[in-house]
């Protein structure tokens, strides 16, 4: 069929065809010659939809773009280029039929439906920005984005082989064409949005660089012997991850919550990566790790003092991030800190991983003096990981809420496990199953541990800055100077039958 008869006839009222319009771009995209009854190609019309497709493609792509982003030209005019094409094929086909009515129907057609993919792409990402998704959908986004784009081109490419009714062979080809085309032409411009974060190389300041020694000897200096005669807890945390700051955040949160509550503020100690705190703590190397551990087993005794590790990261099966630019580090094994862990002397263990995928360092850290706490099962990522929080959904429920209110690491955590199910399930995110699984002797070892911990917080006053409150009866049959001293004999074997498990 020629085009040279089609009709496009226009309304007198502008709003009458703005909606003409929107509907006709509606058929379009289910596949319906009927958008040619509604479409209204006006000059104006074609102007206010260009407008609109330009705002609201700049709208997602600002909204798309991480914080410090600027204004990219090359962007605009990548965007550019697909509605100049549609006008010259209008221009081709008005020429050639004859029909200069024609002249604007695949720009305005095109742009209005640029207009509502763009809309729709711009809540999702608003929604996704906020939280507000489901965890798996965020990696189906880039997938759903380029399907939209897609989709309005070849429906435009598609009612107008049924307008011409041109052969089916001629169609499939063209539309293979157009897909391979269009596809690859998209993922080759992601890296050129309207607004686009200019990459800079991360540079240390020269105070850092000297600095960094005196911060790491101060703090290992300010690590003090055990009391002896009672059993002195440890507490040891490391932040991994330097791009994100909820990680020092955990770590400080937790530290602040064993000092105050715990009295362990002799007896503690912090690595941070974080960009902002290169002056002021010492960072988080596979180095300062093994030299914090020894640290610490040479201030404690082996026999009657207990290690709380804290190691809150970026995770991945058997890999804890160590990443603090413009170091190169190397990531945490489970193998390195097993080892490390056992060449410091450190008999007595708590160790808590709040990362993804955390669960698979279980195998290796477990022995019959350990208890290891996980924030996912091995094959399970976790959540909360973002500049806006203060805690991990895990170290939130486990630090914030669980263990103030508890005086029993299993009893914290399963009210912590709980609650986390709780809140992952009402936000549609996959179960992240925390683990923890305790030793043979720290099975028995642990509520004597856990009596001579939590008496140091029943003797004290709570700190007014942590809003402490304990709920639990006091512990009796100690006093106030009586240590919790363990002498078992074992040979440090990973695979004891009698290792508890709460899964």
């Amino acid at each position: 069929m020629s085009l040279e008869n089609l009709k496009v006839p226009t309304l007198q009222r502008f709003p009458l065809n703005f909606a003409a319009n929107i509907i006709a771009a509606l058929w379009m995209l289910a596949g319906s010659t009927r958008a040619f009854a509604w479409v209204k190609p006006t000059y104006l019309q074609f102007l206010m939809f260009a407008l609109l497709a330009l705002a609201s493609n700049t709208l997602f792509s600002w909204l798309a773009a991480d914080i410090g982003s600027v204004f990219n030209e090359q962007g605009l005019v990548s965007y550019l280029i697909w509605p100049i094409i549609v006008v010259l094929a209008g221009i081709i086909l008005a020429r050639r039929s004859g029909n200069y009515s024609l002249l604007f129907v695949p720009a305005v057609l095109w742009l209005t439906a640029d207009t509502m993919s763009a809309l729709l792409q711009s809540l999702i990402q608003f929604l996704g920005t906020h939280g507000w998704l489901p965890e798996w959908s965020y990696s189906l986004l880039p997938t759903l984005f380029l399907l939209l784009f897609l989709w309005q081109t070849i429906a435009l490419l598609w009612i107008f082989a049924r307008k011409l009714r041109t052969p089916w062979w001629e169609r499939i080809l063209v539309l293979i064409g157009a897909v391979a085309l269009l596809t690859v032409w998209q993922k080759n411009v992601a890296v050129q949005p309207i607004f686009k974060l200019i990459p800079s190389e991360p540079t240390l300041a020269e105070s850092a660089f000297y600095d960094q020694p005196l911060l790491l000897s101060a703090a290992l200096n300010a690590v003090k012997p055990n009391n002896i005669g009672q059993t002195d807890w440890y507490f040891m945390g490391v932040a991994g991850f330097a791009g994100q700051d909820v990680f020092r955040s955990e770590i400080n949160e937790a530290r602040q919550l064993f000092d105050v509550r715990f009295n362990t503020q002799d007896h503690s100690l912090s690595l941070i990566n974080n960009r902002y705190s290169w002056n002021e703590q010492p960072v988080a190397t596979k180095t300062s790790i093994e030299q914090g551990l020894k640290r610490i087993g040479q201030q404690m005794n082996a026999d009657e003092d207990v290690l709380f590790m804290l190691l809150s990261s970026h995770g991945n099966n058997d890999i804890l991030q160590l990443d603090n630019p413009p170091l190169a580090l190397e990531d945490i094994d489970p193998q390195w800190l097993r080892q490390t862990l056992d060449d410091s002397g450190i008999r007595w263990r708590v160790i808590v991983i709040s990362a993804c995928y955390s669960g698979s360092f279980i195998d290796e850290l477990l022995s019959p003096t350990t208890v290891v706490i996980t924030a996912s099962a091995a094959d399970k990522p976790s959540f909360g990981c973002s500049n806006e929080a203060d805690l991990t959904y895990f170290g939130r429920a486990f630090f914030a809420e669980s263990l103030r209110n508890n005086n029993s690491f299993e009893a914290a955590f399963l009210e912590a496990k709980k609650s986390l199910a709780e809140r992952e399930s009402a936000m549609g995110f996959e179960p992240s199953e925390p683990q923890m699984v305790m030793g043979s002797l720290m099975k028995t070892a642990l509520p004597a541990f856990e009596q001579d911990l939590f008496r140091q917080y029943d003797t004290k006053p709570s700190s007014p800055s942590l809003n402490i409150s304990n709920s639990q009866p006091d512990v009796t049959g100690l006093n106030s100077n009586s240590g919790v001293q363990i002498h078992i004999t074992d040979t440090m074997d990973t695979s004891s039958d009698t290792d508890k498990a709460y899964q």
